[in-house]
């Protein structure tokens, strides 16, 4: 189940036993019971009837009965190669991260150096809060076995597989390099201050400016053996910029094409993929921000709207999925 429900619902559902992956206003979490679940903060969810949506008052619960077996962990962030050190051979990590926290940068910069990190996938989300709250409210991840709340720790709902099944991680990224400038960067990090643009070295902020990106709308593409990964930039300061996902030293980027239409962009890629034995999913913050996607649908994928992606490692700007095939 992947779905929207009353706080009494979800309650319920708790109350028997059922293994589970929440998400909601921390208002909402805040009053559930303890019991075999993890879960984090969001109001922002993907849902089948109503398209993209605000809720207040409800929370998303994903019901993990019957794909595995299910077992809950959590981590500091001196701890996080455990999420992977301690992950099923076969099946996957249900991992949930307060953005801006610690754990969510030590986790950023190392998650994919992890021993079998690309074996034994991690998949999830980075927790946030409603927008008109950043700055005054941290993010929030919750153990559900004790029901306490943590603003700098790693959750975990492990899914052991059954050896007929495995687990397939989908990555839907709308966003391409746009073929212009190359851009690399000194060091890995989240704080930049210069990079080489086409081998020349130059103040990244003010090349943004000069490139009229500074609204944050397109990410910086990073080819990762031919993989694209994102890094979006969350504020432009006069002489460094501050980006949602980490560049990563010796990687090649590039600023992305714009997209025009981020809801039909995502109905034609989600409708060329097959859903079947979907899980879980999770869509950024800054596609529905950008995309103006509240009140559209985009496909029948289900889930929050989240400050950061998970699949192996952290995403922007990705919308991920995990099916059981």
């Amino acid at each position: 189940m992947n779905q929207l429900i009353s706080v009494q619902a979800a309650s319920e559902l708790i109350r028997t036993g059922a293994p589970l992956s929440i998400a909601g206003p921390e208002s909402a979490l805040d009053q559930l019971p303890a019991g075999q679940w993890i879960g984090g903060t969001i109001p922002y969810f993907m849902v089948a009837q109503g398209g993209t949506v605000v809720r207040a008052d409800q929370v998303f619960v994903t019901d993990l009965s019957g794909v595995g077996q299910i077992s809950v962990a959590s981590y500091g962030p001196d701890e996080l190669a455990g999420i992977v050190a301690n992950a099923p051979d076969n099946g996957f990590s249900l991992t949930i991260i307060p953005a801006g926290s610690q754990s969510h940068q030590r986790f950023a910069a190392d998650a994919a150096n992890y021993d079998g990190a690309f074996l034994k996938p991690t998949v999830g989300w980075i927790s946030g809060v409603h927008l008109s709250e950043l700055g005054q409210v941290t993010p929030k991840v919750y153990d559900g076995r004790t029901g306490t709340k943590h603003e700098d720790r790693a959750v975990v709902a492990y899914v052991a597989l059954p050896a007929d099944k495995m687990a397939a991680v989908e990555i839907v990224n709308l966003f391409e390099p746009d073929g212009g400038d190359t851009l690399r960067f000194p060091a890995t990090g989240f704080n930049v201050e210069t990079c080489t643009v086409n081998g020349e070295t130059t103040n990244f902020a003010e090349y943004v400016r000069h490139r009229g990106l500074e609204h944050g709308r397109l990410p910086l593409v990073g080819d990762f053996a031919g993989a694209h990964i994102n890094a979006s930039l969350q504020s432009v300061g006069e002489r460094s910029a501050v980006l949602y996902a980490p560049v990563f030293e010796g990687v090649d980027y590039h600023f992305a094409k714009p997209v025009a239409d981020y809801a039909g962009a995502f109905r034609e890629r989600l409708a060329a993929q097959d859903s079947s034995g979907a899980v879980m999913a999770c869509n950024c913050i800054l596609n529905f921000v950008f995309g103006e996607l509240e009140g559209k649908a985009i496909g029948g994928v289900e889930g929050p709207v989240t400050f950061g992606e998970i699949a192996y490692q952290l995403l922007n700007q990705t919308l991920v999925q995990v099916r059981v095939i």
